[in-house]
């Protein structure tokens, strides 16, 4: 079986591990010191579950990163580069990894990632080599550029978007030729000199350590303060940083990259949700900037991996007891797995997914009492719109729902306008482009969130979901005119402070305010209350 294995100890914590390589977890390794999303992959291998191999620098450097440097990590990255054959930053056969943040708790989208560390004009050429895939080097080369720009040079990702749009016009980012992806990384790279001041960096090594340092870093952002505020989590904890070897889901073919829930979050509804991109890389469906379908085109065109997938998924309830939120990608026909968590829910969803698995047998009855302490008939109540209100509304356009209910309110286009309708004590529905988690601060504000792009799955929903925010993403329909503080949607013009409804129960928008009302879910509570009768289990109150 695949297990974790100790490369690195001092201090007497567990620092660095190697993850696939066959050897038991050491007995100072813990979710705390390796934050759980090292601690799942490795509990993921051992279940034989497919997982690249990757090292984790744990938690307890986050307050001391000035002192992370090669000597720390040279001996976990010897390991890696002799399991996988590939050596970083050399020209004939590249090692090329991502680079991933993971606290002890689940802070989805509030700290960075970094994929294909490791590409560089020397090694780009050995890509070539070992994938016969131009098209996929330059992809991931461009990537890389935008990327390392962004988080680690902190520039302003609006310079690369602007690039990309004056290449491709009106087209999807992903029917760009090879050719074509080679312009647009040398674009990249003339836009990182200008707006970092320097050269974007050709080594390997450079580049993973300037990455391990920016994702360290990221645990002192301000999404990620606001985030744990928010949440009453301890500043101290910190977060790891894990190193593993890239898998590539814009490989075109058979690759792609998807999130999905075991369950229904919003309904608990006992079947996957799935979004899915073909030839794309994890970041385009969870940063919120793309809009991602269900798995009906994956089922169809690839279904011995969505079978794999359904198998994996099973897997996973079976052996961490809960319906888990996983990220994972498909190259050439092959499924990797690269995150699993509990998954953030509705608390209808967390009533009927508690029920369903003690009835399943894969949790005890006091573990399903004790998720659902306190899910009431007032907490589990539904928004729905009234009967016969449907017909009288102005139904405007269709979104994907992330999270059900119903909420009306003002719309409001950032983070000052909500604050100001708030204090006014308006109800308030933010609209963005994007589902994105920099504006943590605006949706816990706002009563509800409508974008233009993004996926069910995506960071922000995900948040979104966990606040009880009704959430509506990726809105062809809608499109912003931030300078005149108003939408478009579909043929009408919507002003910034006008109310709209938006029905996260059937992902329909609708003009003006709804007449609602609450629908209990009778059955839930019947089943939850012959659960409390349960000897042993204490009755609410």
């Amino acid at each position: 079986m695949n297990a974790p294995q100790t490369a690195v100890e001092r201090d007497g914590l567990c620092l660095i591990q190697s993850i696939g390589d066959g050897r038991p977890l050491p007995a100072a390794a813990s979710p705390a010191s390796l934050g759980f999303k090292a601690w799942n992959l490795a509990r993921m291998a051992a279940l034989g579950l497919p997982v690249p191999p990757a090292f984790v620098l744990g938690t307890g450097w986050c307050g001391r990163a000035q002192e992370v440097g090669p000597p720390l990590w040279e001996t976990a990255l010897g390991e890696l580069q002799a399991l996988t054959g590939l050596t970083l930053g050399d020209s004939r056969h590249p090692l090329l990894l991502s680079v991933r943040s993971g606290a002890p708790v689940s802070m989805p989208g509030m700290l960075e990632t970094l994929l294909n560390i490791g590409l560089s004009d020397a090694t780009l050429p050995g890509l070539v080599r070992l994938t016969g895939n131009p098209r996929l080097a330059w992809d991931a080369y461009r990537r890389l550029i935008a990327g390392f720009g962004e988080v680690v040079a902190g520039i302003d990702a609006r310079h690369f978007e602007a690039d990309l749009d004056a290449l491709r016009g009106e087209r999807d980012e992903r029917e760009l030729d090879f050719a074509e992806l080679r312009e647009l990384a040398g674009r990249y790279l003339a836009t990182y000199r200008r707006e970092a001041g320097e050269a974007f960096p050709q080594d390997a090594r450079a580049q993973l350590g300037a990455a391990i340092g920016a994702v360290f870093a990221s645990w002192n952002s301000a999404r990620a303060r606001a985030y744990r505020a928010l949440h009453g989590l301890d500043e101290a904890m910190g977060t790891a940083v894990t190193v593993q070897r890239m898998v590539f889901g814009n490989a075109g073919g058979l690759s792609g990259a998807g999130v999905g829930f075991t369950r229904n979050p919003s309904s608990g509804e006992p079947a996957p949700w799935v979004d899915f991109l073909f030839n794309a890389q994890g970041e385009d469906v969870v940063s919120g900037r793309r809009s991602a379908p269900g798995h009906d085109e994956l089922a169809a065109v690839a279904p011995a991996v969505w079978d794999e997938l359904l198998r994996a998924c099973a897997t996973l309830e079976r052996n961490f007891g809960d319906m888990q939120d996983f990220e994972f990608t498909v190259q050439d026909g092959r499924l990797y797995l690269l995150q699993t968590r509990s998954g953030k829910r509705t608390p209808q969803a967390a009533a009927r997914i508690a029920l369903d698995l003690c009835d399943a047998g894969l949790i005890a009855p006091e573990v399903a009492h004790e998720r659902t302490a306190g899910l009431d008939e007032r907490a589990l109540a539904l928004r729905v719109i009234a009967a016969g209100e449907g017909q009288t509304l102005q139904p405007l356009a269709r979104a994907a729902s992330a999270a059900s209910g119903v909420v009306c309110g003002e719309i409001a286009l950032d983070e000052a306008q909500a604050r100001r309708r708030k204090a006014a004590g308006a109800s308030v529905v933010l609209v963005r482009r994007d589902a994105e988690t920099r504006d943590i601060a605006a949706l816990d504000l706002a009563d509800g969130l409508l974008t233009q792009r993004g996926a069910r799955t995506s960071h922000a929903a995900v948040v979104a979901r966990q606040m009880g925010k009704v959430c509506l993403v990726g809105c062809d329909a809608l499109s912003i005119d931030e300078a005149g503080r108003s939408l478009r949607i579909g043929e009408r013009i919507v002003k910034e402070g006008e109310p709209i409804t938006l029905d996260g129960n059937e992902g329909v928008i609708y003009a003006g305010m709804a007449k609602l009302e609450e629908r209990v879910p009778e059955g839930l509570l019947e089943r939850l209350a012959r659960l409390r009768d349960v000897p042993g289990n204490a009755r609410p109150g």
